[in-house]
């Protein structure tokens, strides 16, 4: 069986081993905690009594990223989400960041966690949220899978927002690549205002050193790598780690955080199915029929060789 931790201030956390490999999921947003690999951690992480900081390794649903003002229009009808960024006005990160899973299956490589999402004011739908987490001495890979359980359409996005490094090396001594064309460009609220070509500290596609960057951007126009997204960061020596994910994560939003407890750089790459504020542009949004269920993959992979 997978080792199960006593509660913590994240819930259960669930300890799933394979090879060299050691990942730990928490049931608090099912975040990824941790991942090491060979000793080398590979994402960022927080104490027993803390809550995941900066939002690190927490899955988002039915919506990823920002809702400006927490309001949308659904048939005419507007809607209002609680507010959960007050210092921008915002509705952030779905609605279940402080939600604890529930554990469906456990074995020593792998854990399934699901949540339910229910009706309330400014989401007037009812949905399960599944996450799997499967390790192999290769990889992780995470599935999220929402499933309809309302009587109509109901609008979502998927994401995740797992923080990435290289644990021996500094993070800002590290390239960060991302093969995307177009960046996002966004007001004071974070809200995307257009999108423009990648240039200057934007143009990830040929790697920059993440102490040379900052800044909290999505992007699109993803260059696929052998059927799939692959976003780098790597070490002068030449080690890496590899966030990718499946074609319907076809945006990436990249936060240089400068505030991550204990670090003076922190790396979040986060896989989205739509940018922020998709609720009003409608771009990437899907709408999920009743009784039927979306799904799609994302991984971390290690090059410690």
């Amino acid at each position: 069986m997978t080792q199960a931790s006593p509660r913590l201030a994240s819930g259960t956390n669930y300890t799933l081993t394979a090879g060299a490999s050691t990942v730990v999921v928490a049931s608090l947003a099912a975040a990824l905690r941790s991942y090491e690999h060979d000793g080398v951690a590979l994402t960022e992480t927080w104490g027993d009594g803390d809550i995941p900081a900066g939002g690190g390794g927490i899955l988002l649903a039915p919506w990823p990223n920002r809702v400006a003002d927490g309001r949308w229009t659904l048939h005419g009808k507007e809607q209002r989400l609680d507010i959960t960024e007050p210092s921008k006005g915002n509705a952030i990160h779905g609605l279940l960041r402080n939600a604890g899973y529930q554990e469906v299956e456990a074995a020593p490589s792998h854990v399934v966690l699901e949540a339910e999402v229910f009706p309330q004011h400014g989401y007037p739908f009812h949905l399960l949220h599944r996450a799997a987490y499967e390790l192999t001495e290769q990889q992780l890979t995470v599935t999220q899978e929402l499933t309809n359980l309302s009587s109509e359409d109901a609008p979502f996005a998927l994401g995740a927002h797992p923080y990435l490094k290289i644990s021996d090396v500094p993070t800002e001594d590290l390239t960060l690549t991302v093969r995307a064309a177009t960046v996002f460009e966004s007001d004071d609220q974070s809200i995307p205002t257009g999108t423009a070509p990648v240039s200057g500290q934007f143009d990830l596609r040929s790697g920059r050193r993440v102490g040379d960057i900052q800044f909290d951007a999505a992007f699109t126009d993803l260059e696929p790598v052998s059927g799939r997204h692959e976003h780098v960061l790597s070490a002068p020596d030449g080690r890496r780690v590899t966030l990718w994910a499946d074609p319907a994560f076809a945006y990436a939003h990249v936060y240089i955080s400068t505030i991550y407890p204990g670090v003076s750089r922190a790396v979040a790459i986060e896989p989205m199915t739509a940018p922020a504020n998709a609720f009003n542009s409608g771009e990437g949004l899907r709408w999920l029929p009743p009784g039927t269920s979306f799904s799609a993959s994302w991984g971390i992979l290690p090059g410690l060789g």
